[in-house]
């Protein structure tokens, strides 16, 4: 059952491998990789974090605000990136059995796109994220980007 503190692991420094399509909708396009580091700190006593990503590869940093309903037991999740400015719409989910699961409806090229995030193998020393698109309202995804976060050698985990 998700809580204010699913992700209390999150809260610190990383370093994080990206791997993400050249083309978001297209299986067959070519991966690309890239580090990044990232730094998260919690807000509401947990019930909510912000995070920053540095992508020097991209020329980018993005930016999540995870807010947890207290009412409804779900996360939202609203990304932004200093490349346009633009908050996202949020993807909104929970986390079960380890693993948080969280969708939404967004636009990519000019196509309505359904989004999934995926938090899984989460741990104060490591975790995985992945982003997946769909076409046709989640019958089928094409996963475009995955980001695999590990601890700075010799750091503490927050």
């Amino acid at each position: 059952m998700s809580s204010p503190h699913d992700f209390d692991f999150f809260h610190g420094d990383w370093e994080v491998r990206n791997r993400r399509r050249a083309d978001f909708l297209d299986p067959d396009s070519a991966w690309e990789e890239f580090p990044a580091t990232s730094r998260c700190r919690p807000l509401f006593d947990g019930a909510a974090n912000i995070d920053e990503i540095d992508m020097p590869h991209l020329d980018a940093k993005g930016a999540t605000l995870r807010l947890y309903d207290q009412e409804t037991g779900q996360w939202s999740l609203h990304w932004a990136t200093s490349r346009s400015g633009t908050l996202f719409p949020p993807v909104v989910g929970r986390f079960e059995d380890g693993r948080g699961v969280f969708h939404g409806d967004d636009t990519y090229g000019g196509r309505d796109v359904r989004v999934r995030f995926v938090w899984a193998d989460v741990s104060l020393a490591a975790a995985h994220w992945e982003q997946a698109f769909s076409v046709d309202g989640g019958q089928t995804w094409v996963t475009n980007w995955t980001m695999d976060f590990s601890r700075p050698s010799g750091r503490p985990a927050r």
